[in-house]
């Protein structure tokens, strides 16, 4: 695929127009600086010695690792993990948008008690390309066991066969059959949270700001892990040569960017609400978790969002992890980083809650 070639004062002034036809932030709002001279660094160096080892031998066995459509179907092939024998969860097919298909979720620990309880609209990641809800059910269990909530995961549809704003439908549609249901799901509307990571965040991110736009169904708490934000990071925007290294690289990003949005990634218009960081007013959004590595291809994107919602008042929390590549507690989940980074996010999630939430 060939990227326009374009000169800085085309670029600034075409997202200057953009911004004002589509209420999309101009690229002026983020003007990347000029990268500094850096020495030359061996990047497995940066990565936290504790999370060093599982990624050694994931690059052994993986090899080349970036994603584009030639290897698409084998990324897609989904891992079985067997669900715990607690708690109960079942698969759901509920109403989608007008004029889109059913959606299908899988409700976590509902039952209707004796007080409502706070409930996770979980959006899976895979770079809007890949995986699957059903992936996650095990480790959805033991956070619905931690907090004390109910988790409804929605099987959005992927892209590139489904562009924007398909899955932000899905989405959307998930989050109002959450709230229509709460009664019979034993949920406390007022305290439901959106949570996911990488391109899940990215999504919950999406679904926070279209909740806001369309003003029916409130959100509590967005928990937004190494989210995917900005398109122009990989396209527009080069990151040093250490930053991005592992796991997920600019090559998959572009691709994933751009099978959503249906443009190149870093197109001086995009669709708008498609893209976080393009997003020009983050007033009036729901406080925000958001986690990220210090090595990971997003943590630039994901310091800026966390600074403009701040700067928007939005109350944040920003936590970095040094040496942190993408999805390290995936990979390394028993690593002390990796535990403690979970603590951290599941701490935030509980104070959000309110005290009726487990620990």
């Amino acid at each position: 695929m060939m990227w326009p070639r374009i000169s800085r004062r085309e670029l600034l002034a075409a997202g200057a127009a953009a911004a004002a036809a589509s209420s999309i932030a101009p690229l002026t709002s983020w003007a990347a600086p000029a990268a500094p001279a850096v020495p030359s660094v061996d990047p497995l160096s940066l990565v936290n010695p504790e999370l060093r080892g599982p990624l050694e031998r994931y690059l052994k066995e993986a090899g080349d690792h970036s994603i584009n459509a030639g290897n698409l179907a084998q990324v897609r092939k989904l891992e079985v993990h067997p669900p715990l024998p607690a708690p109960h969860f079942d698969e759901r097919s509920i109403p989608g948008a007008k004029g889109s298909p059913n959606v299908q979720v899988f409700v976590i620990n509902a039952a209707v008690g004796p007080r409502p309880r706070p409930a996770l609209l979980y959006i899976h990641g895979g770079g809007f390309i890949a995986d699957a809800a059903s992936e996650f059910i095990p480790k959805l269990q033991r956070i619905s066991l931690e907090q004390d909530c109910v988790i409804v995961a929605v099987e959005y549809r992927l892209a590139p066969e489904t562009r924007f704003p398909g899955s932000l439908e899905d989405n959307y549609a998930a989050l109002k059959w959450l709230h229509d249901s709460a009664n019979l799901l034993g949920v406390d509307s007022s305290r439901i949270a959106v949570m996911g990571e990488s391109a899940g965040g990215g999504h919950a991110a999406m679904l926070t700001i279209a909740a806001r736009d369309r003003g029916e169904l409130p959100i509590a708490f967005q928990l937004l892990n190494y989210p995917m934000l900005d398109d122009r990071t990989g396209s527009l925007r080069r990151v040093p040569p250490y930053i991005g290294k592992y796991i997920w690289v600019s090559d998959s990003n572009r691709f994933g960017w751009s099978s959503l949005l249906g443009v190149p990634a870093g197109s001086r218009v995009v669709p708008a609400g498609a893209v976080p960081a393009r997003v020009e007013n983050l007033a009036g959004l729901p406080p925000a978790f958001i986690g990220v590595g210090s090595i990971d291809l997003f943590v630039d994107e994901d310091v800026e969002y966390a600074r403009r919602l701040i700067a928007s008042g939005v109350p944040t929390e920003l936590h970095v992890v040094p040496g942190g590549y993408h999805g390290f507690d995936i990979f390394a989940p028993e690593a002390p980083v990796s535990k403690a980074y979970r603590a951290t996010w599941s701490a935030a999630l509980a104070k959000a809650f309110g005290p009726t939430a487990r620990t």
